[in-house]
């Protein structure tokens, strides 16, 4: 193929929620099929400068990179569908490109020039869009970017977002550029009478700005009549092949296929001038077999303090399906109010639960809730998965209960407290700024011998995703082992506590890590689908594990591909140099 990178624009119109992101990933999935080497980023318009410091109630999940950018929970999506690991690269907002630009001003980097929207914000973001393209020493590493516009068209804060898209084809030659536009195909009225209208309006609000979309992505609730196709192609100017339905399906991981067949990423073959090649779609085809027909169910509690909005945590419900998938069981996941817990008898709460996960969170708002689910799953017992305040908030279960110290806490939660089994971290005690101020990114972990953790990862040496400010106090790591409280995962100076469990309990594990970043439908990640297995297990499918066997799981690491070497977020391939002993 050309040694030119290819660019695909995805925006989006009529209303937000359209599935942007789930077109852009899914996009991405039919071209890495067909062999090309894809990458992705998002242009989000907001001023914040990235999303760590967002509301998970008005935005929904931070998504968090290896290299520590706190992200748009669609990078999540493109990570999970494509397969690859992301930088960030990937995400631009408005935020990003002023400070940039201003810091330049300051510096005399425009030598006197009124700095302006055009020229200066809109080459800094075409600038954001070459690099995304570009590996860590500045070399082509993408046949071709899929860069999603956050938004809809219209709104005044992405304007320069799209005149610097409509520049960029100018800029790199329409031949290296494709636009595909999502919008609404709403039906109205007592018959459900399918309406063009909206989308018409929307393509002629692109064209008013330049832009002409070479592609259209319809939602709809039903599939479009070819007379329907036929109208849109004709008002909106684009070929009727061009015009895609994009119906409600039972599962995201469906649309790749939906799209497949309606040969979406054969038009954008032939338009960008790609080689044609013969996609292999066999392994997605089992995943979604896997999701709509599964041998096995079970019953999942996420106890968290956002579980109102479904994006909050959508990571955590993506890899509990993963899980689901990898052990052939469909998993019903029951959100569980933390807060609400606390007011609640927590036995009539958990009826029928087989597992149980406390979420992450920050503040004090719903903490004993989280403390009430993990002493209910140690007791009982049922399968247990913590993870980052689920596990600082287990500690302090742990703590009370089994180790005596009744006002054990977290200094969080209260400063006040006489047992911090869970306080601050020195470099953190006087960090003035609250956004993308934690520890952040891919840090290395060194596991127990012996322990469950290594016995799930099977390895002795992982990578994992960190978002937070508070670890386990070291002053308390003796008593917690003591009473029975493994320390199964450390950082390599063995300063941080990164795991813990409980040997005696059937499954007990939590992480001060994200786990959910790093899962993906083809390759689950081993403490979701270990918890998910000890589930079926509660559960009473002893069978399970025959299917298990015959999973479509692979590793989750891999020695033979190259990952980040920085110093700074402790991130590298490395070999395991040292084995600790329980």
């Amino acid at each position: 193929m050309s040694a030119e990178t290819k660019y695909i624009f995805v925006t989006g119109g009529v209303v937000s929620g359209l599935g942007k992101g789930i077109t852009t990933a899914s996009l991405g999935r039919l071209l890495r099929n067909r062999g090309f080497r894809i990458t992705f980023q998002k242009l989000d318009p907001y001023i914040n400068v990235d999303a760590d410091t967002m509301n998970p109630y008005q935005h929904g999940e931070a998504f968090v990179t290896d290299d520590g950018a706190v992200t748009d929970l669609d990078l999540g999506h493109y990570e999970r569908f494509v397969d690859i690991s992301l930088t960030r690269r990937a995400s631009v907002t408005t935020g990003s490109v002023y400070s940039t630009v201003i810091e330049k001003e300051r510096r005399g980097d425009y030598l006197g020039a009124t700095v302006q929207m055009i020229p200066h914000i809109t080459n800094e973001i075409k600038e954001r869009i070459r690099s995304a393209a570009k590996g860590a020493a500045g070399e082509p590493d993408a046949d071709i970017v899929i860069a999603e516009v956050g938004g809809t068209v219209g709104d005044i804060e992405g304007l320069p977002f799209l005149e610097a898209i409509r520049q960029f084809r100018k800029d790199v030659g329409t031949q290296n550029v494709m636009y595909i536009h999502v919008t609404l195909i709403p039906s109205v009225g007592p018959w459900g009478e399918v309406k063009t209208k909206p989308t018409q309006h929307s393509v002629m609000k692109l064209r008013e700005i330049g832009l002409q979309p070479d592609v259209l992505i319809c939602r709809t609730r039903l599939p479009l009549s070819q007379e329907m196709k036929n109208k849109i192609s004709l008002f909106c100017d684009v070929e009727p092949a061009a015009v895609v339905d994009a119906v409600d399906v039972d599962t995201i991981y469906e649309v790749p296929l939906l799209f497949e067949e309606a040969g979406l990423a054969d038009l954008v073959v032939k338009r960008l001038g790609l080689p044609e090649t013969t996609p292999d779609l066999a392994e997605w085809r089992e995943i979604v077999s896997r999701i709509k027909q599964p041998r096995y169910e079970v019953n999942v509690a996420v106890v968290g303090k956002y579980v109102e909005n479904g994006d909050a945590y959508i990571s955590i419900a993506e890899a509990l399906k993963h899980a689901g998938i990898a052990n052939d069981a469909r998993v019903n996941i029951h959100w569980i109010d933390s807060e609400k817990l606390e007011r609640q008898p927590i036995e009539q709460v958990m009826e029928g639960i087989d597992a149980v996960l406390v979420a992450p969170g920050f503040g004090a708002r719903g903490v004993e809730g989280k403390v009430m689910a993990a002493h209910y799953a140690r007791t009982k017992p049922l399968p247990f998965l913590g993870v980052c305040y689920g596990m600082q908030m287990a500690v302090v279960e742990f703590a009370r209960n089994m180790c005596g110290l009744a006002e054990a806490h977290s200094e969080e939660v209260n400063p006040r407290t006489p047992h911090p089994v869970i306080h601050i971290l020195p470099d953190q005690k006087n960090v003035p700024n609250m956004g993308n101020s934690m520890r952040l990114g891919s840090h290395r972990c060194l596991l127990v011998s012996g322990s469950m953790a290594e016995r799930l990862y099977g390895e002795s040496v992982i990578y994992e995703r960190h978002r937070h400010r508070y670890e386990l106090n070291n002053d308390y790591r003796e008593l917690l082992t003591k009473h029975g409280m493994v320390c199964s995962g450390l950082s390599p100076d063995y300063r941080l506590v990164e795991m813990v469990e409980i040997p005696s309990h059937p499954y007990f594990i939590a992480t001060q890590f994200h786990p959910e970043f790093q899962s993906r439908p083809n390759r689950a990640h081993p403490l979701f689908r270990g918890l998910i297995a000890a589930a079926l297990e509660h559960n009473g499918f002893r069978a399970f594990r025959e299917a298990a066997t015959k999973t479509i799981d692979r590793p989750m690491t891999s020695r033979g591909e190259l990952t980040l070497d920085n110093e700074e977020n402790n991130v590298g391939l490395v070999e395991n140099t040292q084995t600790l002993e329980l």
